[in-house]
């Protein structure tokens, strides 16, 4: 299959092949001026077929630039973009209280400061807000976004603002101070997504040059005293450093599951140039962590119970249908990401796959879903049929005891939020996020990217788009000298009659 993919190096557009071999699919390119690159682009051929088979590609109507140099340097969301976004990220800050090697933004490394004004966050949340359907998920990242002492009044803003779901992207060193994390909750927090490398000491001491984890430990400690029970562990996954913590981190978030919602792993990237027979080494793809998962619990989760984000977008399809409204979709590219959802059960992990024909469901929607447009089955008929049918896909003997599965797909069905925040709440979701590196570059998974940036300048950038292309030109176009900054935030405290903190703040 022909592509546009980027030279890793100059970062200009050039055609790519992507192309099954050795059992792989790798991507393939030549750059007149760098010359040819080979890297892998999944570990599995088979299951890059099959994945295929759940592709979904929809549409937008707002947008915000025009189609002039191609992708992915439109980004704003262009014409050529497909999907809504599912979660804007907006970065609030590039101060850091950590110095990670392996970090998209730091300001000890540009040594200026990117720190939007809180007028000019509002924007770009207005911004988001704006879209159609609406963006319903934010997330405030950074740098550190704890280091913003007005992060309790920009989550407050997020919710007065129509954001159902605000969540913070952090290494939790704050959140060891019980009362921050207290004003947070009580602000209108509703998830920590948390940097959570492994179980041990090893994988911290390699990424982030300390070891974190009591940090770590600590926040799901405080999480728990306060009752604040939505985290997401967050590993960035690189083989030698923590991939033989695979299932070790699985196994924590299954004793931890009170607190823990979520375990979403992420293949580390390549940035600058680096020796082909080294990323070779190195590169983890989706089936390559699906293939640990299976190995790492003893076949508890297996391969069979991994499928694509845009595999649920049959539900979001039959709400439009059944509400008369349209829902955002997960609609990126079937291999931008993999998950399962699994119970936990006497010490046991359950994915949903084992006791529930999620195929037989999702044909079950399709059918339900034409009926309804056809006008053959009324709303009420609808919901009522598939309630009838939904029990044939169930076996009870294998499901976990009282789970009331049937009840809960029913009232999501119909649109039911806290039905969709319940299940959510029942369940530990084992995922797995690639994020591409100019390497692997491929303009058809930006294209149908479902993670933005919201930038000042009033653009919605695609996540890969912007880490690989944009991020440098935004940050230098709105960043300010470290010293700059340090005179602007002491007049500001001066203005509200505050003792300056800007001496104090990590940088």
């Amino acid at each position: 299959m022909k592509t546009i993919s980027l030279c890793p190096i100059c970062l200009k557009q050039i055609s790519a092949e992507i192309k099954e071999e050795d059992g792989k699919v790798i991507i393939e390119k030549k750059c007149p001026e760098h010359g040819h690159f080979k890297d892998i682009y999944w570990g599995d051929a088979e299951l890059y077929k099959k994945f295929n088979k759940y592709e979904y590609i929809g549409s937008i109507e707002v947008t915000n630039t025009n189609i002039e140099k191609g992708c992915p340097y439109d980004c704003g969301l262009c014409p050529n973009h497909t999907s809504t976004t599912i979660l804007a990220n907006i970065d609030v800050t590039n101060r850091c209280n950590l110095n990670c090697p392996i970090c998209f933004a730091n300001a000890n490394h540009t040594k200026k400061i990117y720190e939007p004004t809180f007028e000019e966050i509002k924007e770009m949340m207005k911004l988001l807000r704006n879209e159609n359907p609406p963006c319903p998920a934010i997330q405030f990242a950074g740098g550190e976004p704890t280091v913003r002492d007005d992060l309790p009044e920009l989550i407050k803003l997020a919710r007065e603002m129509g954001f159902i779901h605000i969540q913070i992207a952090t290494n939790g060193v704050k959140l060891k101070n019980l009362t921050y994390l207290k004003t947070l909750k009580e602000a209108g927090l509703s998830t920590i997504y948390l940097q959570f490398d492994g179980v041990t000491e090893k994988p911290y001491l390699i990424s982030r040059n300390r070891n974190l984890l009591p940090t770590k430990l600590k926040v799901i400690e405080n999480c728990r005293k306060i009752g604040f029970n939505s985290v997401v562990l967050v590993p960035t996954l690189a083989k030698g450093i923590n991939d033989d913590q695979v299932g070790s981190l699985i196994k924590f978030a299954m004793e931890n599951i009170d607190v823990v919602r979520s375990v979403n792993f992420q293949p580390v990237s390549f940035t600058g140039r680096i020796d082909e027979s080294k990323r070779l080494k190195h590169r983890i793809t989706i089936p390559d962590f699906i293939k640990l998962v299976e190995e790492q619990t003893n076949g508890e989760i297996s391969k069979e119970d991994f499928y694509p984000v845009p595999f649920v977008v049959p539900i979001s399809l039959f709400v439009d249908t059944w509400t008369n409204m349209t829902k955002v979709k997960l609609s990126c590219h079937q291999h931008c990401g993999a998950a399962t959802y699994v119970f936990v059960e006497d010490g046991k992990l359950i994915p949903i796959t084992r006791f529930f024909d999620v195929e037989g469901f999702i044909e079950l929607l399709n059918e339900a879903k034409e009926d309804l447009i056809s006008s053959k089955l009324g709303k009420a008929k609808a919901i009522l049929h598939i309630a009838k049918e939904l029990p044939k896909l169930m076996d009870k003997s294998k499901a976990p005891k009282n789970l009331k599965l049937i009840e809960l797909i029913v009232e999501i069905l119909k649109g039911n939020y806290d039905a969709l925040t319940n299940f959510h709440y029942n369940t530990l979701m084992i995922g797995c996020m690639h994020f591409m590196d100019p390497y692997n570059y491929d303009v058809n998974r930006v294209k149908r990217c479902v993670i933005h940036y919201a930038t000042p300048d009033g653009r919605i950038i695609p996540f890969c788009a912007y880490n690989t292309i944009h991020r440098k030109e935004v940050e230098e176009k709105f960043s300010i000298p470290i010293e700059e900054w340090k005179e602007r935030l002491k007049n500001r405290d001066e203005n509200r009659g505050n003792k300056s903190i800007s001496d104090q703040l990590v940088v």
